[in-house]
């Protein structure tokens, strides 16, 4: 058996009996599966049929689907493409307005930064400029000064009372300025310090000028010899305190009724704008406003220029009667001995009107803008003048004493910073202080014989005066009363107790504005013992002679 069916034939018999037996089922599956599907043939294409109407309707459905997915995305793309648009936007405007405010502050900064640099730089430049001005006010102070004194040490002397001399040098002191000692009714000059000054130079007059204007007005009747009141015009002084006190508008609303033409010629009648004829070479004449018409020239001397001789005779013609004296310095011996006066001409004018001023001028030496200066006692009567002129304040004062029969006439103007009248005053107050022991006040009383003014009221019931906020140009701070006359006697001579001239009290008081009560003055009046005359002495007449 082994031999005739060897292994590898059996192996193959058996795979090629599989291979028809695989062979054969197959076909029978396949003849059954055909018979099946023909049998299934009709319900396929049915189902087909209907599986194909599904389809379609599936088929759009799902278009529609479809086509409201791509439109819902659409809006939403649109929606979202929209605000993002929108937020792209937004945010495009922000950042816009982010970089602008960043630029702005940035300019604001910048434009702070340059303002506190600018102001920094105007800080400094002031400071700078302030120590600069500083600097040049002190040079020039020191310029003025020591201006003083190398013309001091230039002046000639011959001729002078070296006494008095002395005593106007040790009244000016540390001051820059001059100071002119004259005899008032003679015209004999007894000493000029600083004569460049007080002769070759000028100056703006200040408030002095407002003597010129009282004089004018006062015989153009524009002021009331009587009462004092300005002709159609309200005044908050009468005539003797707008003196004492400096009273701007009163001298400037009767000014303006004459206007400057009137001035003028009055100026020119009290020996202003021209040479005086004093002995000296080199003399200024002075300046007149002819082409100024604004009020200040009849205050503030605007325009006006005089020098510290000229002041003086101005003083003593206002006091003596008229008469404007030429000043003179005794050059020898005979001079010296008899001094002969001479006048250089007259003011022409009723001898009333023009001393109706003069209880002004006491009242500035009594309560006024000269008191502090002064010893009311001595008869002092005067005009300060303050004002700004050639760089500098300018102090100025002229005035006579005694009052009732005028012995001396002293006349200061000083120059710096912090000058001012009443300085100039308290100057002229030393010189009538060594001159007091020749100073006699005799028994006539200006203001109420004269004048016919009423004595002031007592010191204990004194009024306030209420300080003037438009006085700039001269200083008055305070005033008081004065006791009446009385009139006693001492070993059959007569003692004279002389008032102030009267000033109003009937100014009403402000609120709101500093009031002062003081009395500077002493407790007890100023006495004065008349000299005993014998009337069997002849008195040798004096001879006076004027020019051609």
């Amino acid at each position: 058996m082994k031999s005739m069916f060897p292994y590898k034939l059996r192996i193959a018999a058996v795979l090629t009996l599989l291979a028809v037996f695989v062979f054969a089922n197959g076909t029978v599956n396949a003849q059954k599966k055909a018979a099946q599907s023909k049998k299934a043939a009709p319900a396929k294409a049915a189902d087909k049929k209907s599986a194909a109407k599904k389809a379609t309707v599936a088929k759009k459905a799902d278009k529609k689907a479809k086509d409201a997915s791509k439109t819902s995305k659409k809006d939403k793309n649109d929606k979202k493409k929209g605000k993002e648009t929108v937020a792209d936007t937004k945010s495009k405007k922000g950042s816009k307005k982010a970089i602008e405010s960043k630029k702005e502050i940035a300019e604001r900064r910048r434009r702070e930064e340059e303002r506190r640099q600018a102001a920094i730089a105007e800080q400094r430049r002031r400071e700078q400029a302030a120590r600069e001005a500083r600097e040049r006010r002190l040079a020039f102070e020191r310029g003025l000064r020591t201006e003083t004194i190398a013309n001091i040490s230039n002046d000639k002397t011959e001729g002078e009372d070296l006494n008095i001399r002395r005593a106007a040098i040790d009244a000016l002191g540390g001051r820059a300025g001059s100071v002119v000692v004259m005899e008032a009714q003679t015209g004999k000059v007894l000493t000029i310090v600083n004569q460049n000054w007080a002769v070759r130079s000028t100056i703006r007059p200040c408030s002095t000028i407002k003597l010129v204007t009282g004089v004018a007005a006062l015989n153009e009747n524009v002021i009331d010899k009587q009462d004092g009141s300005v002709r159609n015009a309200s005044t908050r002084r009468k005539l003797d305190d707008a003196i004492a006190f400096s009273d701007n508008p009163y001298f400037q609303r009767a000014g303006v009724q004459m206007g400057n033409q009137k001035v003028i010629e009055y100026a020119k009648r009290l020996g202003l704008g021209e040479p005086t004829g004093v002995n000296l070479e080199g003399e200024a004449p002075g300046r007149l406003p002819y082409s100024n018409n604004n009020a200040r020239i009849y205050s503030h001397g605007d325009d006006f220029e005089v020098s510290t001789i000229q002041l003086a005779v101005m003083a003593s013609a206002i006091t003596n009667g008229g008469h404007r004296v030429l000043p003179r310095i005794p050059r020898n011996e005979v001079e010296q001995a008899r001094f002969q006066t001479f006048f250089k001409g007259n003011v022409d004018l009723p001898q009333q009107n023009v001393r109706r001023v003069i209880p002004g001028m006491m009242g500035a030496a009594e309560y006024g803008t000269a008191h502090r200066g002064v010893d009311a006692g001595l008869g002092v009567a005067g005009k300060t003048g303050s004002c700004i002129d050639k760089g500098s304040w300018v102090g100025l004062f002229a005035s006579v004493a005694p009052i009732e029969a005028p012995k001396y006439a002293v006349a200061v103007i000083t120059r710096g910073p912090g000058e001012r009248g009443k300085y100039a005053a308290a100057v002229a107050g030393k010189v009538y202080q060594a001159l007091s022991r020749n100073i006699v006040r005799t028994d006539r009383n200006l203001a109420q014989t004269e004048f016919k003014i009423a004595p002031r009221v007592p010191a204990n019931n004194a009024t306030a005066r209420v300080d003037d906020g438009d006085d700039d140009d001269d200083d008055d701070d305070t005033a008081a009363g004065t006791p009446e006359m009385e009139t006693t006697n001492m070993n059959g001579r007569d003692i004279i107790l002389v008032p102030s001239a009267p000033r109003q009290t009937n100014v009403p008081v402000q609120k709101g504005r500093v009031q002062k009560i003081v009395d500077s003055r002493p407790i007890f009046p100023p006495v004065v013992i008349t000299p005993e005359t014998d009337p069997t002495k002849k008195k040798r007449e004096r001879i006076v002679q004027i020019p051609q």
